[in-house]
């Protein structure tokens, strides 16, 4: 039933995100909505980790932009919150506890350091990697168009054959483009999370102070904690799906995935580990 009507729960989820913008959220609502958030960028992420070729997630660059949207809505919803009653939900003040644990520069510290991990190293290496293998892609059409065209002629592949892999030529030039293009996404994201979190922190001293009658102490303490945690439920799934995209576009040919490689490449020659472990015992 949900497969013949998968077009229209797409259409309908795009539609509740923009929704998402606009409306106000209660609490316990958006509770759910970020733990769907973070259930979908683990699932993004163990579902990339079981591929064998990146074209069986060819779906991937529009899934990262609807993941980004999805994500900035509840950045809207959780701002609103948390300027306009000083709460937004369990998760939110569970994460902010949980890592500030009474010292607030060290939570804002932390949340920094997912945000250059993400921008910096993931987002950059991943955007670098699909727009090189874009291009790569590209250039070495024609030879692979030419190498299916001289099969074809020598009897080596029928035409279905034929037809069938000038197809996936063209899908790897559009999957790695598009690949290129949703790393930007991606990048934006990124720093619109910062300035959500300045606005958080700036806005919120001043509504804490002058509306809500709060002292500087109370209201700085009360909206750090709770930007903190707002930034750190934003910043782990982004930072999943950023690794989700990395893995994908950095996927060689292969007939296994990325586990069976690592086992076979890595563990298979037993002499380096037996001069690694010499060389620790050492």
């Amino acid at each position: 039933m949900f497969r013949k009507n998968s077009d229209i729960a797409l259409a309908a989820g795009v539609l509740l995100i923009l929704i998402l913008m606009v409306i106000p959220l209660p609490a316990p609502i958006l509770d759910v909505l970020l733990a769907l958030n973070i259930s979908a960028a683990l699932i993004l992420l163990l579902v990339s980790l079981y591929l064998v070729n990146p074209l069986e997630i060819s779906v991937f660059p529009s899934l990262l932009l609807i993941l980004t949207l999805f994500r900035l809505s509840l950045n809207i919803a959780s701002t609103r919150l948390i300027l306009g009653e000083a709460y937004a939900g369990e998760i939110i003040r569970s994460f902010g506890s949980f890592v500030v644990k009474g010292n607030y520069v060290v939570g804002f510290i932390i949340f920094l350091i997912l945000v250059i991990i993400q921008f910096v190293v993931i987002v950059k290496g991943a955007g670098r990697i699909a727009e090189v293998a874009a291009r790569f892609t590209l250039d070495a059409m024609p030879g692979k168009q030419m190498s299916i065209d001289a099969d074809l002629n020598a009897g080596l592949i029928t035409e279905d054959e034929a037809r069938e892999r000038r197809l996936q030529i063209a899908r790897e030039a559009d999957f790695y483009g598009a690949m290129d293009g949703a790393s930007k996404f991606v990048k934006g994201d990124a720093i619109a999370g910062l300035i959500i979190t300045t606005i958080n922190i700036i806005a919120g001293l001043i509504i804490g102070i002058l509306q809500k009658g709060m002292s500087i102490t109370e209201a700085l303490q009360t909206y750090s904690l709770l930007t903190i945690g707002d930034g750190l439920v934003s910043q782990i799934p982004a930072l999943l799906v950023s690794t989700s995209s990395g893995i994908v576009v950095t996927r060689a040919a292969s007939d296994e995935n990325l586990g069976s490689d690592l086992h076979q490449q890595l563990l298979g020659n037993p002499k380096a580990l037996y001069i690694a472990a010499a060389t620790l015992i050492v």
